[in-house]
């Protein structure tokens, strides 16, 4: 299967009556990646107000910069649409991941649901047969209602009291319903993949989902500009064998999809927009398989400005910025290849994430040592800019 991205598919709702900025690959006589914005059917470069993304959105007022900004015309959103995928053509443009260098951070077990999903992976000691029953039974004892349970308060430490008088314990519990959240490192700087790219899973991994979220993007000072959409890939085995096995859950060659744009905070466009939004998901896989699911923002345990406080504070600071995936509400269950196993990924795979202020990003799966290799790092970045003079 592969993937034809038009702007029917991949803008927002609006169109592009909202601030939409992202980074596309220019050729030329030097060709780089630049900074752009979408303006009706066109794409525009705006390297040289801002050489990236990072420091165009440490600017106050990004927006009002790019609205007075004309940029170079480098072709229309159809034509770099059409040249995405795992191998575009590099003599005509094509849109790349929205960001540059700000880290990416993501918030973990931010959705009481999503922690009982990893309460029973740890559980089941990363066995997907094994999953259904202890899912069954943790439901028991706390019922289906569980959004009412905020971290920290007393009912979340009475919560993590009985699951551990149980036998339930986790280490989940404590950063799902506790006074601290779970903030982890999703990938290096400049690996996310954008819309229309491979997706990577280990290739040792039988257990494994996407995980369909907002990312905020928040400059050096902590000032959220704008939001795009990600995909937090996951590797529900390895993280249930061991915790200690985030960072290979979760960080492996295109296993972290950001895309397709930033949409900056403007009257049109705000951050109770995020906190309201709805996030879908479709898998569709080779064989006919589809699987469809939601996850409700309004159901979030920790307000977005909590986590990117929880991230940026006296503690931490982030001199290029971040962008902030806030986690998913999302868990697959739905069987696919017997029941009782549960969800996993096949190679081939469809997955689509949407929402209408932000559009849709669409990647396909294959294997992490399958996906074209991650070779453009900060050396090849810098290079680049000095070579274009934008430095």
């Amino acid at each position: 299967m592969t993937i034809a991205l038009n702007p029917a598919n991949t803008l927002p709702e609006d169109g592009t009556r909202g601030c939409l900025i992202g980074r596309a690959w220019v050729p030329g006589p030097c060709p780089g990646p630049s900074p752009v914005v979408i303006r009706g059917d066109d794409v525009f470069d705006i390297s040289q107000q801002a050489a990236t993304v990072a420091g165009l959105l440490e600017l106050e007022n990004p927006g009002d910069v790019i609205r007075q900004t004309k940029g170079r015309h480098i072709g229309s959103l159809c034509e770099l649409l059409a040249n995405g995928g795992d191998a575009p053509d590099p003599a005509r443009p094509y849109l790349l991941s929205p960001i540059d260098l700000q880290v990416i951070k993501a918030a973990g077990v931010t959705f009481v649901d999503s922690m009982l999903e990893r309460v029973i992976e740890e559980q089941a000691a990363g066995d997907g047969e094994l999953a259904s029953g202890l899912r069954a039974r943790i439901y028991d004892l706390t019922g289906p209602d569980l959004r009412a349970v905020k971290p920290g308060s007393e009912r979340a430490a009475a919560l993590k009291q009985l699951l551990i008088e149980r036998g339930l314990w986790s280490q989940y519990l404590e950063v799902g319903i506790g006074p601290d959240a779970e903030i982890f490192t999703k990938a290096p700087v400049l690996a996310s993949v954008g819309s229309g790219a491979a997706i990577g899973i280990h290739p040792h991994s039988s257990w494994n989902n996407p995980e369909p979220e907002v990312v905020l993007l928040v400059n050096s000072r902590g000032r959220i500009q704008g939001a795009t959409l990600g995909n937090d890939v996951n590797l529900r085995d390895f993280e249930g064998r061991s915790a200690l096995l985030l960072s290979k859950a979760k960080d492996n060659n295109a296993s972290c999809a950001i895309g397709p744009f930033i949409r900056l905070f403007d009257d049109s466009f705000t951050l109770d927009h995020v906190r309201n939004c709805e996030v879908e998901l479709t898998v569709q896989g080779e064989e006919g398989f589809q699987l469809h699911g939601l996850s409700a923002m309004s159901a979030i345990s920790r307000d977005p400005e909590e986590l990117v406080r929880q991230t940026l504070n006296a503690s931490h600071q982030y001199p290029d910025g971040f962008a902030l995936f806030l986690g998913t509400l999302f868990a697959p269950t739905q069987d696919r290849d017997r029941p009782g196993a549960g969800f996993t990924h096949r190679p081939g795979d469809i997955v689509t994430i949407g929402t209408p202020m932000l559009g849709a990003l669409r990647n396909r799966v294959t294997t992490s040592d399958q996906a074209p290799p991650w070779t453009f790092g900060l050396r090849a970045l810098f290079d680049n800019l000095s070579r274009r003079r934008l430095l």
